[in-house]
């Protein structure tokens, strides 16, 4: 293998359960974004617009589709014959086999995959948010301090700083203190899980504590090196970053997009965000279509009204319906007359016709309350819904229903339909 400065680990094997049925089938980093994309673009999209090329993703949880969608990476121009992306799943060993315990200990178990490369720097990266960087700008910060461990931080609002990783630095940027999800912060910079780590400083720590339960960067290795005397600075990122780990904060991302000026711009020519994309038909608008402030990809029929929504490829809406302030996924149908208020509808779901979601009034959702709040109406993917029926708001519906799973033809805000093997 070639020797590299740099290389990229991925982490992109959460679950994602507090998406709820959204995650039921598949990883967080594979759920669409923006239409045509999915999460995990938007790294990849970093790494390539960086001169990064050769890009390690580390995966466990429902990997199949996201392995399909990264594939020999050729979207990313990431089909190298030396480097280029590599899908790192939990493998079996001669001894034992074991799955990823934790996000340090996933990059543990693959350091051959680093030593190959012997590279210089390693760049650690999650497969879960939304945000442009140059990291190649960071790693100039990580030289220019001769530092050991560089960490990407932003501001937060103080009363939302525990739940983040928290630095405090001082004027050159050394960090003289780093608190995991402290109860009381003493800073509100606010580390974004992105770290580049001089390898040999790396390799070190992973092997020190590679017996320790559940290894991870926030709790262990970054603790580990400023309590050995290692030189960590705090690289302030200024700029659009979204972790969309929620609901709500997927919901609110992608409601974003569709602003006259939109605060994340996706279309800039000078740092694109690629996308394993088929080649589709164009979109279709019918001739009483209405579409209103929302974002159309390829492949869509539209016979009713969209306002203020973001519609994947190939989505389907009849004649009548009406789509406000909602997510529709790829190839999902939307009958006739339906009215869909706040929802967020997943891949290949059916909506049939005469269906009404998001009425009444706000319940507490009686499944995981923490989970669907906001409003908010979630379908799980190859869903069905009969027609006829009406849904309240903070609900979830995961699988093939029929109208015998609603009483009075409602499912009530708060309620519930999640058949068995979706939750």
């Amino acid at each position: 293998m070639q020797k590299k400065e740099m290389i990229a680990m991925l982490l992109a094997g959460g679950q994602g359960s507090r998406l709820g049925v959204l995650t039921a089938k598949v990883a967080k980093p594979a759920v669409s974004f923006g239409g045509k994309y999915r999460i995990i673009d938007f790294p990849l999209s970093n790494c390539i617009n960086s001169g990064i090329d050769t890009v390690g993703v580390l995966t466990q949880y429902q990997p199949l589709r996201l392995n399909t969608h990264i594939g020999i990476g050729m979207s990313w121009d990431l089909d190298r014959r030396n480097g280029g992306v590599t899908i790192l799943p939990p493998y079996e060993k001669s001894s034992n086999s074991e799955w990823y315990t934790g996000t340090a200990n996933a990059i543990y178990q693959n350091l051959n995959f680093i030593d190959n490369y012997d590279p210089e720097y390693v760049l650690i990266l999650s497969g879960d948010h939304i945000y442009k960087m140059d990291y190649e700008v960071m790693l100039d910060f990580h030289k220019q301090n001769d530092a050991d461990v560089t960490i990407a931080v932003m501001p937060v609002p103080l009363e939302e700083a525990s739940r983040f990783g928290i630095v405090v630095a001082d004027e050159s940027r050394k960090i003289s203190e780093f608190e995991e999800k402290p109860e009381h912060p003493s800073s509100n910079l606010a580390s974004m899980g992105i770290y580049i780590f001089t390898w040999s400083v790396l390799r070190e720590a992973l092997v020190k504590l590679k017996e320790q339960e559940e290894c991870d960067f926030g709790k262990h290795i970054i603790p580990y090196c400023h309590e050995n005397k290692k030189r960590l600075f705090a690289y302030e990122y200024i700029g659009y970053w979204k972790d969309v780990g929620t609901l709500n904060s997927y919901w609110e991302a992608n409601m974003e997009l569709v602003d006259i000026v939109p605060e994340f711009n996706l279309y800039e020519e000078y740092w694109k965000i690629y996308t394993n994309q088929d080649k589709i038909a164009p979109q279709f608008a019918g001739k009483d279509a209405v579409i209103e402030r929302s974002i159309i990809s390829e492949g869509t029929e539209i016979y009713g009204k969209v306002y203020n929504s973001v519609l994947g490829e190939g989505v389907y809406i009849g004649e009548g319906s009406v789509v406000r302030d909602s997510i529709i996924m790829k190839e999902t149908y939307i009958g006739k007359n339906a009215n869909i208020t706040k929802a967020i509808i997943a891949e290949n779901c059916i909506v049939e016709d005469d269906v009404q979601l998001g009425v009444g009034e706000e319940k507490p959702n009686k499944l995981k309350e923490g989970v669907y709040s906001s409003g908010l109406v979630t379908v799980g993917e190859n869903s069905v819904i009969p027609n006829g029926v009406s849904v309240g708001k903070n609900t979830a519906i995961s699988g093939v229903t029929t109208k015998a799973d609603y009483p009075d033809g409602l499912l009530d805000s708060g309620e519930y339909i999640v058949k068995a093997g979706d939750r």
